[in-house]
């Protein structure tokens, strides 16, 4: 599931094509949002000290004593960043050195101040303006609160007339990696897929490229439209080669959707839950990370590697994010599914220990020095 001599042939495999990733192109979006990382106040000692609420649990406990009362509960803002699953994978795309462009909600007409070192290392576009995300982190998960109103000026028409067609076209037909993220809080995305399904998919040449899909936790969507999203995700087989990625969450919402059974939680249970995905959803690869392994599913086959998992990590926003870059990093430079999701957990693993997206160098370097703990 990980061993060091399967570290060892990801690093080399590394060491000997990482270099070409400075040649490959990526063309993300359509989202963007301004994060504030929070932690919860439990006890506070003094104005500059204060133990934080460890676990959603226990937060839940506190809300749920304060119902027929009231509470105070403070909010500590530990960073500022950018946000949002496009913004934080083209950038961490472009830390592996590959060239990215970016279109997206990072502020208009000018762009937030939080998306300017992006824009420095990635060739950056926005439309509209930002969410905001109040992303309140604890040891066993996060509470994204998000404000998602500006959102809805993300669609075709407003594409075309704010970017341009031409430039859209240029850019989705040339790419080796186009990448469309966050479908649950742009409400015009499906519309939006089925235009370029309509208008510029049959109009494609040249060699299959990758096309990447990321939900981003449907949970909130009724069930006709996850249902159509993924038909549409499917048609698009026809002109890439699509990978669909879920978090564990997500894959059991999925399944829900396709009718699948969601008795087992274990690894083995997701194993199986990720092979039933995969026959319904006919497309290239799957691929499904919960916190401390993951898997990715083509052609009936699937494999499961164990990440690098912290107890306490230093940052979790973003982490999936960061190993959906890493994995297809991996399907870019050709990697099986296998080393594809070691890169992918590797990624991830280097972010939230470091609060950094690596470089190549930097997984070579995890790859053959793999933490304990």
């Amino acid at each position: 599931m990980n061993t060091p001599e399967l570290r060892e042939k990801c690093a080399q495999r590394l060491q000997t094509v990482g270099a070409r990733a400075t040649e490959l192109t990526a063309f993300v979006g359509l989202d963007g949002f301004v994060d504030e990382i929070i932690q919860v106040v439990d006890k506070r000692d003094n104005a500059d000290s204060f133990s934080r609420l460890p676990t959603i649990a226990a937060l839940a406990e506190r809300l749920a004593a304060a119902a027929g009362k009231s509470t105070n509960i403070e909010l500590v803002n530990q960073m500022t960043k950018l946000g949002g699953n496009g913004p934080i994978m083209g950038n961490a795309l472009a830390s592996f050195g590959m060239r990215v462009t970016y279109l997206g909600t990072l502020g208009y007409p000018a762009l937030h101040p939080v998306f300017q070192p992006f824009a420095q290392r990635a060739e950056v576009y926005s439309i509209a303006e930002p969410g905001h995300t109040d992303a309140l982190e604890f040891q066993d998960g996060k509470i994204m609160l998000g404000k998602h109103y500006p959102l809805k000026d993300m669609n075709w028409k407003n594409i075309q007339e704010r970017f341009g067609r031409d430039k859209f076209v240029t850019k989705f037909q040339s790419a080796d990696l186009v990448g469309f993220v966050n479908w649950t809080m742009l409400p015009c995305m499906s519309d939006l897929w089925a235009s370029l399904l309509a208008e510029l998919c049959p109009t494609l040449k040249g060699s299959r490229r990758k096309l990447f899909f990321d939900l981003a936790d449907p949970e909130k969507r009724n069930h006709a439209d996850i249902q159509r999203a993924l038909n549409l995700i499917v048609e698009f087989q026809k002109y890439f080669d699509v990978i669909l990625g879920l978090n564990e969450k997500e894959a059991f919402e999925i399944g829900d959707v396709l009718g699948l059974n969601l008795s087992d939680h274990s690894p083995k249970g997701l194993g199986e839950l990720t092979a039933g995905i995969s026959r319904r959803l006919p497309v290239d690869t799957l691929v499904v990370h919960p916190v401390s392994y993951a898997l990715a599913a083509s052609g009936g086959a699937v494999s499961l590697v164990d990440g690098p998992f912290v107890a306490k990590p230093l940052i979790t926003t973003g982490a999936g994010d960061h190993f959906n870059s890493g994995f297809c990093l991996g399907k870019l430079l050709g990697f099986d599914n296998e080393l594809c999701v070691l890169t992918g957990v590797t990624t991830s693993g280097h972010y939230v220990r470091t609060g950094q997206s690596p470089s190549v160098t930097d997984l070579i370097a995890m790859l053959r020095n793999w933490p304990r703990e």
